[in-house]
């Protein structure tokens, strides 16, 4: 049997304008947890049975859940595709479509000399309103907004009338890497200085945000520093490791590895495009390690570990998980931790882009 567990906010986050005190209404805030399990099933059961269940173990049923409504659906797999989630994943990653976006790249300079891109749709000043929601999203672990999957969510929610842009860490999709460092699960300044820039930007929008992996990871961890003080609206995290000495662990497991080789991969290439950063950097860096990487762990344990002070990579994951930080979130979060459960957030941009057209 497999077990996913969840925290989700208790207000009603699907409505755009939704504003409220977080600090005198603090003693109203009753999360919601959310459980859900599927285990193995004959193949006359899976035609019978709803995907899997949701169990309620706190208040908030009533607000949001009747809403979203493929909750009470069954699900019946894609033939042949989605019958395995290695499969599925190997199958997008080649045959997936990526939409063509002409986008207009914002780079940032950080306070610390470092440097961030933002990719901002190009025509949407002219097309949107100033208050039109504006969302963020954070690709994954080496991802950018040139990446099918961002691509397709950037599709999907600009149809329904959102602003949106997308957040290249230092390095990633093309960013520019200025200083011997790069991001980190640990690190939370330029998620920041993102979101400060976007809300001077847009003062009169409400911001979302939608996190792949470990940029859902950043996510999380972000919403629960922030905590009461939170300026997003509202937020969704996809495929979240929650607990990285748990996804380490499990990434030298198995098929698992096949993705751990082409993530540091992927990594070592964007380290060797600014190798001359690190050169002579001395200290605890590894930095023949990191550049012939076989793994992420490697990676991390030559460069990631040390840029950012911590003991040993263990010790870097270990106080880097999202797992410690989602207790503290205020905001509004759904997290999606089954890839085919996507139509649910689908649904929910829908929905939320209707009570933007009511209200306005």
């Amino acid at each position: 049997m497999a077990t996913t567990r969840s925290l989700v906010g208790p207000t009603p986050f699907l409505h755009p304008s939704y504003k409220y005190n977080k600090i005198n209404n603090a003693s109203l805030i009753k999360p919601l947890h959310l459980s859900s399990s599927s285990s193995s099933m004959s193949a006359s059961d899976h035609h019978q049975q709803p995907h899997p269940s949701f169990e309620i173990l706190g208040g908030g049923l009533q607000r949001f859940f009747p809403s979203l409504t493929h909750l009470t659906r069954p699900y019946n797999p894609f033939p042949f595709i989605t019958w395995n989630r290695h499969v599925e994943t190997i199958f997008a990653s080649f045959f997936r479509s990526t939409p063509d976006v002409t986008l207009r790249r914002q780079c940032l300079r950080t306070k610390d000399g470092g440097s961030v891109s933002l990719d901002w749709v190009s025509g949407d000043d002219r097309r949107l309103l100033p208050h039109a929601p504006l969302l963020i999203l954070l690709p994954g672990l080496t991802g950018g907004s040139g990446d099918s999957y961002v691509r397709h969510m950037l599709v999907r929610a600009r149809s329904k009338g959102w602003r949106v842009v997308v957040f290249n860490s230092r390095g990633c999709g093309d960013s520019p890497v200025t200083t011997p460092q790069f991001y980190s699960a640990s690190f939370l300044g330029d998620m920041h200085e993102v979101v400060s820039h976007v809300s001077d930007r847009y003062p009169n929008a409400n911001l979302y945000g939608v996190g792949w992996s470990l940029g859902a990871n950043i996510l999380v961890r972000y919403l629960g520093q922030e905590s009461h003080n939170c300026p997003l609206s509202g937020a969704v995290s996809l495929c979240n490791p929650f607990n990285l000495v748990v996804s380490d662990e499990d990434f030298r497991k198995g098929f698992n590895k096949i993705y751990d080789k082409a993530l540091s991969s992927a990594l070592c290439k964007i380290f060797k495009k600014h190798a001359l950063l690190f050169e002579d950097i001395g200290g605890e860096y590894n930095i023949p390690m990191v550049a012939n990487a076989k793994s992420v762990r490697e990676f991390d344990d030559g460069l990631t570990r040390v840029s950012f002070g911590f003991k040993s990579v263990d010790d870097y994951y270990f106080n880097s998980s999202s797992s410690d930080s989602i207790k503290h979130v205020q905001t509004p979060l759904l997290c999606i931790q089954r890839m085919i459960q996507l139509l649910l957030l689908g649904e929910f941009l829908v929905k939320i882009s209707r009570k933007i057209q009511t209200a306005c």
